[in-house]
């Protein structure tokens, strides 16, 4: 890979296509390596922007607009970071030659919605997965709901960090879980999945990378299985290593290797799942970092971010755990713009913790602002030190 100098005629130039918090260290990382980067969101001042070459501000579900700012900035590599983007843009500037999107096009038209990966998952790949059926009504809402069974999970399949999502227990609940899945879809579509429940032990993201190797050919790794905890489906905390069996880690990486070879291209993808035992399902991939993965800023000799620029750069990656770690969340607590932080110090205090505030321009009560990452002895070790950092940073209005 020939890296040029940014600002300059001859750059690499990369464009993000989102640039919140797990953008922001994408665009830190591919800055590493000499690339320019140009990073777009819906919002200014998103925490990306505050640290690439350019920044924009557009919705990025217009065709139109977004085809115009990629002419415009002429970009060697589209990184999308968010579901919600008009993958036909990308599918087209890729067939003409004038960018490549990481990982594909394809990947991008699949994964912005859990209908084109759960097809891919279980009907072509035939991966196993929880009972499923898709509703574009209420009523067909509550037939699906009858056929998967109670209870079960609704969620729009256009949404993300848990927004829409309902946890359904009986027949009488169906409705409000359709309004609040139409009310807090990220794009205007008529469509939800319902999902049956599945008696799992634990859910994990197990990071896949596709980069090249020594050979020049693309190769996959595995980062070692990361754990979570979720609350509404919304991720709370994470922790890596997650203890598992042999032959479940075995076939998590199967399970994996198949979804992000069928997906293709480089990068790292995120893969959830289910695990019991020996048992495993596949729940959802996101092909770029994931937010249960900021645990691998104290974890790894590469967090995901920098295997994310490695692989996309053509670089080599490795991996390699370096210490049990964990990460927990700070929630904005309040809804105010331009909040201050107070107790960095104190939460800086635990041992082995550091701390990344995400700078971004207004808190929610429920919004990610910041994480807390920690080192221990072992993950319970980790975990606790990760709660009472995140604990100590406060949010003031």
């Amino acid at each position: 890979m020939r890296i040029g100098t940014p600002l300059s005629p001859n750059a690499t130039r990369v464009m993000l296509l989102g640039s919140g918090e797990l953008g922001k260290e994408v665009a830190i990382e591919l800055q590493r390596y000499g690339a320019e980067v140009i990073a777009v969101d819906r919002y200014p001042n998103a925490p990306a922007h505050q640290v690439a070459h350019r920044s924009h501000v557009i919705a990025m579900t217009d065709s139109a607009a977004l085809r115009a700012l990629i002419e415009k900035e002429r970009p060697h590599l589209i990184v999308p970071e968010i579901e919600a983007i008009a993958t036909d843009v990308l599918a087209a500037i890729e067939a003409e030659g004038l960018a490549e999107v990481i990982p594909t096009a394809r990947a991008a038209q699949l994964t912005m919605n859990r209908e084109g990966i759960r097809r891919l998952a279980a009907e072509e790949l035939k991966l196993p997965t929880s009972p499923y059926a898709f509703a574009a009504s209420g009523a067909e809402l509550a037939a699906g709901a009858l056929r998967v069974g109670f209870p079960c999970f609704v969620k729009p399949v256009m949404s993300s960090s848990g927004k829409g999502q309902s946890y359904v227990e009986s027949a009488a609940d169906v409705q409000a879980a359709w309004d609040y899945a139409m009310a807090a879809g990220r794009v205007e579509r008529q469509l939800v999945i319902v999902e049956g429940r599945i008696d799992f032990d634990y859910e994990i993201t197990l990071l896949t990378v596709r980069a090249k190797g020594a050979s020049g050919d693309v190769e996959t790794s595995f980062c070692a299985p990361v754990g979570h905890r979720q609350v509404k489906g919304d991720y709370v905390e994470s922790w890596q290593p997650q203890a598992m069996t042999a032959l479940a880690l075995e076939r998590s990486r199967d399970i994996a290797a198949k979804v992000t070879a069928s997906l293709g291209g480089r990068g790292i993808f995120g893969v959830e799942l289910f695990v019991k035992g020996d048992d495993v399902w596949f729940s959802e991939v996101s092909p770029r970092p994931h937010d249960t993965g900021l645990v691998t800023l104290a974890s790894q000799t590469q967090s995901e971010f920098a295997l994310h620029a490695r692989a996309i750069l053509g670089l080599p990656v490795s991996t390699a755990l370096s210490s049990p770690a964990a990460s927990a969340v700070i929630y904005g607590g309040i809804d105010s713009v331009g909040v201050t932080f107070e107790g960095l110090e104190l939460a800086l205090a635990v041992p082995e913790s550091d701390v990344r505030l995400f700078g971004k321009p207004e808190a929610f009560t429920k919004r990610r602002m910041g994480v807390a990452v920690t080192r221990g002895r072992d993950v319970a070790e980790a975990r606790a030190r990760a709660s009472e950092a995140a604990s100590r940073v406060k949010v003031i209005g």
